[in-house]
């Protein structure tokens, strides 16, 4: 492994455990987006994404006699009975004027901008170029996400990727993942549902985020639990190869049930080095899961087997929450965690009912600077919900103060639960309401 190449692999493993930092000490909040790594679930049974295509271009090295990257994939997969999820580009195309980035670089591909399946052969990828690829895909049973159409950053990256062009705000983001949703559509008649920004940016210029993007989409934030590696070269191809299938090994025999709910992530397309270990590593995952009991299935048939992180479909909240889910209530934390033994905020209670239709007012209410109360920040992600929730008479704010972080009484949430479902339900004897008691109350209203 070279230096660079080395370079390379800390610079990005510094900033997944710098994100992850940030992240244990932001706060959470409930959002109608969830990012799903991985899901609860006792079932031997996993998804696995593959990025960036699809690709025309062979192997590379090649032992599949030409035939193109993404049809290797899709092959071996099925002949394990397994179902992938193929996280694909538009077109990149347009990505120019740009140069080419030095070999084995993260700039590979290109300097200002990302080209798939490689610098100058464009038209070798995406969906735009390769329709036949997208329809053997949809034919042989396995999923199309949005890895957006042209995969330019969402906003800047200076770890890494700091000479890259970005896209200039919410906009030209939610007008890129139209366009690859569109082409899908018109296509296919195939309906996106998941997404997963270039690169993980999620940062947008103007203080928004890929959350507010696909909540605009109507889309889930599709990430990973278990890198599938092949992206980084190493000192040889073999190594590479090995790199695919030897940690999963380890573990497997470490824990038989690890892989139970992980959402795993592979490359349809080169890694730095211009090779393709995923082609040859492939099948010795699909050979290892396969004998530890697993089936690979689609990241929506994973969610539908079970929405949450924390909560399986065994639990009674974890199927009142998945119940809540399919009517439109947003009723997971943006980690994709229910945590029902937490009490309710009135902020909670608000998102939970409003947060999914106020999606763009609260985009409005960030642009416009106008705080909703006196005790609410326009930028607060509650901010909307809670609005919307006084105007309909849910809920109540007095003297101008909506008061989000105080716990929620038994009364109110009866009078929510009435004005959103038109079901009065009894007032039960709470001194504080837990999310997982008032998702259960919900769902079985709704069932009334």
């Amino acid at each position: 492994m070279s230096l660079l190449t080395k370079g390379i692999g800390l610079a990005k493993k510094a900033k997944h455990q710098f994100q992850d930092q940030i992240r244990e000490r932001t706060p959470v909040y409930l959002s109608p987006v969830r990012r799903i790594e991985r899901v609860a679930t006792e079932e031997r049974v996993c998804a696995m994404t593959f990025d960036d295509g699809p690709c025309r271009l062979p192997a590379s090295p090649d032992h599949f006699r030409g035939k193109a990257l993404t049809l290797v994939l899709a092959e071996t997969l099925e002949r394990y009975g397994a179902k992938g999820t193929f996280d694909v580009v538009g077109d990149t195309s347009a990505n120019y004027p740009d140069q080419a980035g030095k070999h084995g670089s993260a700039s590979w591909g290109g300097v200002a901008y990302d080209h798939y399946p490689d610098f100058g052969k464009d038209s070798e990828g995406g969906a735009v170029h390769c329709p036949e690829l997208i329809a053997r895909l949809l034919a042989g049973g396995h999923e199309i996400t949005s890895h957006t159409y042209s995969h330019v950053l969402f906003g800047w990256k200076p770890l890494v990727y700091g000479r890259r062009k970005y896209l200039q705000g919410l906009e030209p983001v939610v007008a890129d993942l139209k366009r690859l949703h569109e082409t899908l559509e018109a296509g296919w008649g195939y309906p996106i549902r998941l997404a997963r920004p270039p690169h993980y940016v999620d940062g947008i210029k103007g203080g928004f985020t890929s959350y507010d993007a696909y909540a605009l989409m109507g889309y889930q934030y599709m990430a990973a639990s278990f890198d599938g590696a092949g992206w980084l070269p190493l000192a040889s191809y073999e190594a590479e190869v090995e790199a695919t299938w030897r940690p999963m090994e380890k573990l497997l025999l470490e824990d038989p049930d690890a892989f139970c709910g992980q959402i795993i992530f592979q490359k349809d397309g080169f890694n730095m080095a211009r090779r393709t270990p995923v082609a040859d590593g492939l099948d010795r995952q699909l050979r290892l899961l396969t004998d530890h009991g697993y089936r690979v299935v689609t990241v929506s048939e994973l969610l539908e087997r079970s929405p949450f992180r924390d909560l399986g479909q065994a639990d009674e909240t974890g199927r009142a929450a998945k119940r809540l889910l399919g009517q439109g209530w947003c009723v997971a934390f943006q980690d994709n965690t229910l945590r029902p033994e937490e009490t309710l905020t009135r902020g909670e209670m608000a998102m939970m009912a409003y947060g999914w239709e106020t999606a763009r007012q609260r985009i409005d209410l960030v642009r416009a600077a106008r705080a909703p109360f006196r005790d609410v920040a326009h930028r607060h992600p509650y901010a909307a919900a809670a609005a919307l929730a006084v105007q309909t008479g849910a809920m109540a704010a007095v003297d101008g103060r909506f008061r989000p972080d105080d716990p929620v009484t038994a009364v109110e949430a009866a009078q929510l639960l009435s004005t959103r479902l038109g079901r009065t339900p009894p007032l039960e004897q709470w001194s504080s309401v837990k999310h997982g008691a008032f998702l259960r109350l919900a769902a079985e209203l709704l069932g009334a």
